[in-house]
């Protein structure tokens, strides 16, 4: 009897957890409100310049992200105040790039997304001016090595894939391929992605024979969250037919099984993937964007949702329970850089350089889980 007891007792324990993880999508769109609301009230200029070590604009890529992440958070919940909020951003900087037009670098074209995304509602042929004009130049010229940090995987494809959709035009397809597979297969000594490990090094100063203290592969957490990030936003835009979209599909799952068994206890993902006590501890962006990722995956069938859906649950409960603060500020977010050591250390209450793309990955995240069933 007391076996017996015992037995009944763990079932119950492992039922509550199982109820625990569970998704609630009102309490996911609030929390994803909270956050937001949090950002939009700190700022509420939109052109207001984004002062830290210098004084930058507030279209650069950072600011890029959090519209990437409003307009997501927009698309499940319509709201005019975040229409608005976009809208008069893209109008401040005349629907432009910090660089002009004639910009290969694809942190100051991330900008174009939201653009984009704005013209699909309302579409005014000046909203795509300078989009246009930058990525035909990246189109028509014969460079493909433009994206050697794979940061701007995610900064560029989308953009790539935006217009491809919107011109009914391949080569817009086949040129984001060709840069994401040199980047993929050609910069540093042998591409910057592993297939052994199912990661990618960030750029060509992380590749062997650098390693991590403990002697493990340098994989960045945030950086390979751009890669997978990337993989499904492409794949969300592009039609089922288009040309190399078993490519992404490939990569996507190989990617978010590599990342299962390096979960952490609590559900989120180490700044280090490889290297656990390298600056080890929670951190919410590169967590936000493998819950996004695999979200994703999960709701359009790529990713098997028995096998996925409580490593999502885990990261999302852990990142609203511990990361969410009750004013909507996002804590344990690594400063902008691009390796373990930026930034730290981190804590929940410790303001980041920036605050804004760590919020646009955490609404990707949560726009991604409101569509479950």
């Amino acid at each position: 009897m007391k076996k017996s007891l015992i037995i009944i007792g763990l079932l119950v324990f492992s039922l509550q957890t199982v109820c625990a993880q569970a998704i609630d999508k009102k309490q996911v769109l609030e929390s994803m409100q909270l956050a937001n609301d949090y950002f939009m009230k700190k700022w509420q200029d939109v052109g207001k310049t984004i002062i830290t070590n210098k004084e930058r604009p507030s279209n650069i890529w950072t600011r890029g992200v959090y519209y990437e992440g409003l307009m997501a958070l927009y698309e499940i919940y319509p709201k005019e105040a975040y229409y608005d909020y976009a809208y008069d951003w893209a109008e401040f900087h005349d629907w432009g790039f910090r660089n002009g037009s004639a910009n290969r670098n694809a942190d100051d074209y991330c900008a174009a997304q939201t653009y984009i995304d704005l013209y699909n509602l309302e579409p005014d042929p000046k909203k795509l001016k300078n989009t246009k004009a930058c990525i035909n130049m990246l189109l028509n010229t014969p460079q493909l090595d433009d994206w050697s940090w794979i940061d701007a995987i995610q900064m560029g494809m989308p953009v790539f894939a935006k217009l491809g959709v919107l011109e009914n035009d391949d080569r817009y397809f086949e040129k984001m391929y060709e840069m994401y597979m040199f980047t993929r297969n050609e910069h540093g000594d042998n591409g910057l992605y592993n297939p052994e490990d199912g990661l990618w090094w960030r750029d060509a100063d992380f590749d062997p024979p650098y390693t991590e203290p403990n002697g493990e592969d340098c994989y960045w957490s945030r950086g390979n969250g751009w890669v997978i990030a990337a993989l499904a936003k492409v794949l969300s835009i592009i039609p089922e037919d288009a040309p190399h979209r078993d490519q992404y599909i490939v990569d996507l799952k190989s990617m978010a099984d590599a990342l299962i068994p390096i979960q952490r206890e609590d559900g989120f993902w180490n700044v280090s993937l490889h290297d656990p006590n390298h600056f080890g501890g929670k951190e919410t962006s590169g967590t936000a964007l493998f819950t996004y990722a695999m979200a994703y995956g999960v709701n359009n069938g790529i990713l098997d949702k028995d096998k996925f859906m409580p490593v999502i649950e885990k990261a999302w409960n852990a990142m609203i329970t511990e990361s969410l603060q009750e004013n909507g500020f996002l804590g344990y977010l690594q400063s902008t850089g691009k390796e373990p050591k930026d930034g730290q250390p981190l804590s929940v209450s410790k303001i980041p350089d920036f605050e804004d793309y760590g919020l646009g990955c955490f609404l990707l995240a949560g726009a991604e889980i409101y569509r479950f069933d």
